[in-house]
This record gives structure tokens, sequence and C-alpha cells, in this order.
């Protein structure tokens, strides 16, 4: 079975629109776990354009579910995580001016840091897991890295059409079999919704898919507990 991981940074977004405290994503959080997700990701970025320092502790005080924390690879965010112990740090790129993560770690060019930061939060008990480009290169790369699951960065699928879709579940497919292949566990996130989920797990089992613009939209017009159970079902759940 599938099991989701609702990223509630939107409804932070929407909080932060008015600089106020609603709608609260700690809220948002208990709201989907009741409805069946398994975990809650959030990004805390940089620039703290959505998720606060606030948001990870309270959610962290939850308890429930798992915890997964996109972060930067930076002395700050790394303090952060082995301050307050997420149940996963996910390593992610991170660029001031882009509108939401617009690709995976570049590991060709940019990986050389990656071990170390890896081996610092390990150390500390947290699972690690990388946000990769379905890309050949990159996903050999990456037991290196000493990360026990990668994300795959499902955005090119998302915005597919026509026949680049089915060259994009190719892909995705491939670097899934191939990372599972070298002892890392596949899991799936980014610009995914209920009616791209079904084709992309025909193809590849995948354990975990992290899901949060489709499911926070969908709320807006039915709630946060249904469109949780809307994905559910689209994921296979029981």
């Amino acid at each position: 079975m599938t099991e989701l991981s609702l990223n509630v940074d939107h409804v932070a977004t929407l909080r932060q629109a008015r600089g106020g405290v609603e709608p609260d994503p700690v809220e948002a959080a208990v709201q989907a776990l009741d409805a069946g997700a398994a975990g809650i990701t959030i990004h805390l970025r940089e620039d703290r354009r959505h998720i606060q320092d606030g948001d990870v502790r309270r959610l962290r005080a939850l308890r429930r579910g798992v915890l997964n924390l996109e972060m930067a690879l930076t002395e700050e965010m790394i303090g952060i995580a082995l301050d307050v112990r997420p149940d996963r740090v996910t390593l992610v790129p991170e660029k001031r001016l882009e509108l939401t993560t617009e690709g995976g770690l570049d590991l060709v060019r940019h990986g050389d840091p990656i071990p170390h930061g890896v081996a610092r939060i390990r150390a500390a008990g947290i699972p690690v897991s990388l946000f990769l480009d379905p890309d050949p290169e990159t996903i050999e790369r990456a037991p290196a890295t000493g990360a026990s699951i990668v994300e795959l960065h499902t955005g090119a699928y998302a915005n597919a059409r026509g026949a680049a879709v089915e060259a994009e579940l190719v892909r995705l497919s491939a670097a899934a079999r191939r990372l599972r292949a070298l002892g890392i566990t596949p899991h799936a996130g980014h610009g995914l919704n209920t009616r791209n989920v079904g084709p992309l797990l025909r193809r590849f089992p995948f354990p975990e898919m992290s899901i949060g613009h489709a499911i926070v939209s969908r709320a807006v017009f039915v709630g946060i507990g249904p469109a949780v159970r809307e994905m559910l079902e689209a994921l296979g759940a029981d």
C-alpha cells in the first residue's frame, strides 16, 4: 500500500499572506492524520516564506505520523534538524526566487558536501532522504551519499502532455527500479494529484508519495479530511 505524506506548506502560505494565525498548518496536519495520512511533510525554507520555526516545533510535539522535514543543506538547517529531531530529513535544493522547488539536487556538479551532511544527520538517528530528478547519472551517485531514501521529483511527469507522459513514466519507473536495486527506498513527489498518481503507481509501487498542493487546493472546497481521503482512494489505500 502506498502511504501519503501531506505537505502542509501551502496552508502556511495562505496564513502568511495576511501575517496572522489562520489557517493553522498544525491543525491541517491533525485533520490529515485523522483522515488516514501516514505523515506530514514541511519545508522550512531559509527565507521562511511559509513554514515557520514554531510550526516545526509544534508539529514535532504532536508525535503523530512521520514528520518529514525538507531543508537545504546549510549549517542553520542542520542545527535545527539536530535540535528538533524530525522522523526524517529530506535534503532539497533551494533558490530564493523560485515559486516552488524546481528540481532535484544536482549530485553531479554539487554533490561533494552531501555525504558529510548526511552523516551528521544520520549520526543523530535521523533517516535522510534526497530529492532527486530521475536522471540515470544522478541515481548512480545516490548510494555514495549515505541516504537511505530518494524522493523522485515527479514535476516533469506532472507537467507532461501527449507522448511526453509515457516518456516520463518510463524514466521514473526505471529510476525507481534502479534505486531499489541499489538498496535505496524510492519515494515520489511534486505536482501529483488524483488523476496522475494511478498511472505512476501502475508502473512502480512507490511505498510513499508526498503530495501537497493538489490536496490543499481541493480542501478549499471540501475540507482537509475529505481531500485526504480522496487522495488515499486514488493511491489505492484500503
